[in-house]
């Protein structure tokens, strides 16, 4: 396998998760900050930070900056390099509040209960300069939340350890944040071997680590998922995830080939054109249309749901126009198509929707 074709398995398994691209400049540079304050007290200076990166210290500390998760990736590995160690990675995702996560940061905190927290933190995590893939589920007495290591095909094992802690550090202090400091893990799981420095590891997280796991798990106890943040606000949190969508939208378009196919897709949306249709205007073969789409991390079948999701919930926000001739316009045989489709991107109804 060439590293083109590992390059490509990676981007494709990333675009099922509906995950920016690794090169997508459209996160604010607050993570790239926090390691550059952290390793400083380690005399790593922060033009060894940012080596390769293409950023400069001064954008990084401008807030409108946009920056990538490949550039993220490639500053953790600068420091890794120049000595940090994996007291480091904790200590950045300790400083990671969500007060720094812009929307998604302040509706993770607006959570009516921390089942919701779960939900959105998953749903909405592409807005959060990602390395990992979050994922959450029940079992019997524990709530588990799950960490994918989606990037791990790009990155040295130094790197890929370093980030599982930050990560599993990170989620530890969203959860106190949120919660308070009493809920803690009762145990970590890490598909890592256990090594020299592991000794860290359980008084870092509260709770006793495993390790040659099968995956990387903190587990909580399910008590925890009836539990009502001290910020809680059903209504705050609604408008909230409202604004977050929009980001996730224009996330999606701001950039690329994916870009362009997205706004075709928009002058024409009662009848989508196939793939090769959308191949033909843009002047290429189909094939590379679906090579360079999943180089960006999606897919043309993702592109045309989530034009069909915008334009059906603003169709259903905005007009009167009834469930069949939005479902018409949106490119569904029938309405109990739409109603399916409703519930699946919001989990909610379509009278729901129109109630907002």
């Amino acid at each position: 396998m060439t590293d083109e074709d590992d390059q490509t398995g990676v981007a494709v398994r990333n675009a099922r998760a509906g995950f920016p691209s690794l090169n997508q400049r459209i996160f604010a540079p607050f993570k790239l900050a926090t390691v550059i304050d952290t390793v400083a007290s380690r005399g790593i200076m922060p033009e060894t930070v940012l080596d390769r990166t293409g950023l400069t210290l001064s954008q990084v500390r401008d807030p409108h900056t946009l920056t990538s998760i490949g550039q993220y990736l490639v500053a953790c590995d600068n420091i890794v390099a120049a000595g940090a160690e994996f007291s480091d990675a904790f200590a950045i995702g300790s400083r990671l509040h969500l007060s720094a996560y812009g929307m998604y940061g302040y509706a993770l905190m607006c959570s009516p209960t921390m089942r919701d927290f779960f939900d959105f933190a998953v749903r909405y995590q592409p807005l959060a300069t990602p390395t990992v893939r979050l994922g959450w589920r029940a079992e019997g007495e524990i709530a588990i939340w799950q960490f994918n290591e989606i990037y791990r095909d790009v990155m040295s094992s130094e790197v890929r350890t370093f980030l599982v802690r930050q990560q599993m550090k990170m989620t530890y202090t969203h959860i106190r944040d949120t919660a308070g400091s009493d809920n803690l893990p009762v145990r970590a799981l890490f598909a890592l071997t256990q090594d020299a420095h592991c000794a860290n590891d359980e008084r870092e997280l509260s709770c006793p680590c495993l390790y040659d796991q099968e995956a990387n798990e903190l587990h909580y106890p399910i008590g925890i998922l009836e539990q009502t943040p001290e910020l809680g606000n059903r209504l705050t949190r609604t408008m909230l995830e409202e604004t977050c969508d929009r980001l996730i939208g224009q996330s999606r378009i701001s950039s690329g080939l994916s870009g362009e196919v997205y706004q075709l897709l928009l002058l024409a949306p009662n009848h989508f054109p196939s793939m090769k249709g959308i191949a033909d205007q843009l002047g290429m073969q189909e094939r590379t249309l679906r090579r360079r789409l999943a180089a960006e991390e999606t897919s043309y079948g993702e592109i045309v749901d989530d034009v069909r999701r915008k334009l059906a919930i603003e169709y259903l926000q905005t007009t009167r126009m009834s469930v069949d001739d939005v479902a018409w316009k949106v490119g569904f045989s029938d309405s109990a198509n739409l109603r399916r489709a409703i519930r699946r991107w919001t989990g909610q109804r379509i009278s729901d929707i129109r109630a907002r």
